[in-house]
This record gives C-alpha cells, sequence and structure tokens, in this order.
C-alpha cells in the first residue's frame, strides 16, 4: 500500500498506455513503475446512500414544545438539535410551527 505525496491519499493502482501507474484516489497525481503484479483491489469500495435526517412527512415524529411562532401566533413547535458551528460549540436548537410551517433557530 502506498500513499500520496501531495495529499496522503490511497494510491491505486492503473494501467494506461504508456504502463502501469499508481493514481491518487483524492488528487490525481500519478507515478510511473509499478508492478500491477503486487497490488490486489480485495474489495471495492462502495458508496453510501445519502439519509435525510428531516423530512417534510417525518414532522409528526418530532418532539412537539410550547414555543410561540412569531409569523401566525401558534403556540406548538416541533424541535430538533443540530450542530452548526464547530463542535466545542453549543448546538443550535431549530423550531418549526406546527401550524404553518415557518421555521426559526434558537442559539445556546
Amino acid at each position: 500500500m502506498q500513499f500520496c505525496p501531495k495529499c496522503g491519499g490511497l494510491m491505486l493502482p492503473k494501467q494506461i498506455k504508456e504502463g502501469p501507474v499508481l493514481v491518487c484516489n483524492a488528487c490525481g497525481y500519478a507515478t510511473k513503475g509499478a508492478k500491477l503484479e503486487e497490488y490486489k483491489v480485495v474489495k471495492p469500495a462502495e458508496r453510501e446512500e445519502m439519509v435525510t435526517v428531516i423530512e417534510e412527512e417525518a414532522k409528526p415524529a418530532l418532539p412537539t414544545t410550547r414555543a410561540k411562532c412569531s409569523k401566525c401566533g401558534h403556540d406548538t413547535a416541533y424541535w430538533w438539535l443540530r450542530q452548526t458551528r464547530a463542535a466545542d460549540e453549543a448546538t443550535t436548537r431549530f423550531y418549526r410551527c406546527a401550524k404553518c410551517g415557518h421555521t426559526w433557530r434558537e442559539y445556546s
């Protein structure tokens, strides 16, 4: 296994017209002189599906609290927490009105 000298990414073997090379998986840096028989891909990488955390249909599954909506005046809202700043900062609480869907945030 060899790593890229430019970015530290994994170098993968590849056969091109000029001969075998090792190509960086991240930045594309290539180096000549690779012996392909020394490398074996055991399991190809698979991409994971992106998961949507909050869906419009999932609103009733979110917890509710008493919070007054500035748009319609309704007093019930769904809420959830999200880390929007650095890891050492407090989380941000988001609210969504249960009646009109207006969304606002509260910084801790």
